[in-house]
C-alpha cells in the first residue's frame, strides 16, 4: 500500500528565497506525525506543498501514490482532509452546519450525524446549534477540528490545532487525532510545543531553515543537538508517570 502522503526532494522557492529544501517524508496508514520547528522553519509550507498548495520547485508530491498535481481538487479532497492556520468563519452558521462542511459529498442526514458524532468527541456537542462567530476562539476551533475529523479522509492534516487551547483542550485534540490514526487514518500536524509532541506523535520531522534536521520517534528526533540547532534550547527530557517532558532554557543566555 502506498503511503498516504509522500514527498521525494520537495523544495519550493518563495520571493527568490527557498523556503522548503529537498525535504523528503512519508506518512502511512495508523500513525500520526508530528512536524516541529520553530518559526519561519517551513512548517506550514510543508504541509502545503505536500497537498499541492505550494508550487513546487523540484522533487514530487503524492497522496495515495498519485502525484498531486495530477489531481482534481475533488479528487485531492477524497485523499487529505486540511485543516489550516486561519481560524476565521466568513459566515455565522451554527457548528453543527460548519463541522458538516466536512462531508459535502454525503447525503444530509449522515452529514449531519456525523458532523453531531464529531462535535462530541471535541466535546463541543452543547455548541452545535450555536453560531460559530459567537463562540470563543478556542471553541471555534474546535468546531473546525470537527470539520476535520468529518471529512473521513484516509489523509488528515492540521496545521497547528493546538494553538490557543486550554491545555486539557489540546489534549482532547491530539486524542481524537490518535483515535482516527487508530482507525486507519495517517496523521499529520505541526505543532509548538514540543511535550505535546513528544507524548502524542509516532514520530517526529524536525524542520529548520526549511530543511528537515531530523526525523524519528519523538525523543531520537528532538536530542538536545537537535534542540540546539533548531529551536535554539539547552534541553534534555525528564520522565514523568504521564510522559517525558521537556526541561529547557535558551543557549542565548550566556550557556557555553
Amino acid at each position: 500500500m502506498s503511503p498516504a502522503l509522500e514527498l521525494n526532494g520537495a523544495s519550493v522557492t518563495l520571493g527568490g528565497r527557498a523556503v522548503l529544501a529537498d525535504v523528503s517524508l512519508s506518512v502511512s496508514a495508523g500513525e500520526v506525525v508530528g512536524v516541529v520547528g520553530a518559526n519561519g522553519a517551513g512548517k506550514t509550507t510543508l504541509l502545503r506543498a505536500a497537498l499541492g498548495l505550494a508550487r513546487l520547485a523540484a522533487g514530487s508530491a503524492r497522496l495515495s501514490g498519485r502525484e498531486v498535481d495530477g489531481l482534481s481538487e475533488i479528487a485531492r479532497a477524497g485523499l487529505a482532509g486540511y485543516l489550516p492556520q486561519e481560524r476565521r468563519a466568513a459566515w455565522n452558521m451554527p457548528a453543527w452546519r460548519i463541522a458538516a462542511l466536512g462531508a459535502p459529498h454525503r447525503p444530509p442526514a449522515e452529514a449531519h450525524r456525523r458532523a453531531l458524532a464529531a462535535l462530541a468527541d471535541m466535546g463541543v456537542e452543547d455548541l452545535a446549534e450555536r453560531g460559530v462567530r459567537d463562540m470563543s476562539g478556542g471553541e471555534r476551533a474546535k468546531v473546525l477540528i470537527a470539520r476535520l475529523i468529518v471529512t473521513g479522509a484516509p489523509l488528515l492534516v492540521a496545521d497547528e490545532p493546538a494553538a490557543g487551547l486550554d491545555p486539557s483542550a489540546a489534549l482532547k485534540v491530539m486524542e481524537a487525532l490518535k483515535t482516527r490514526a487508530r482507525a486507519g487514518a495517517a496523521v499529520v500536524a505541526t505543532l509548538h510545543d514540543l511535550t505535546l509532541a513528544a507524548r502524542d506523535c509516532d514520530r517526529l520531522a524536525v524542520m529548520s531553515a526549511g530543511r528537515l534536521v531530523a526525523l524519528g520517534p519523538p525523543l531520537e528526533a528532538l536530542s538536545p543537538a537537535v534542540l540546539a540547532e533548531a529551536f535554539d534550547l539547552d534541553g534534555e527530557w525528564v520522565a514523568t508517570p504521564t510522559g517525558p517532558v521537556l526541561a529547557a532554557r535558551r543557549l542565548a543566555q550566556g550557556l557555553p
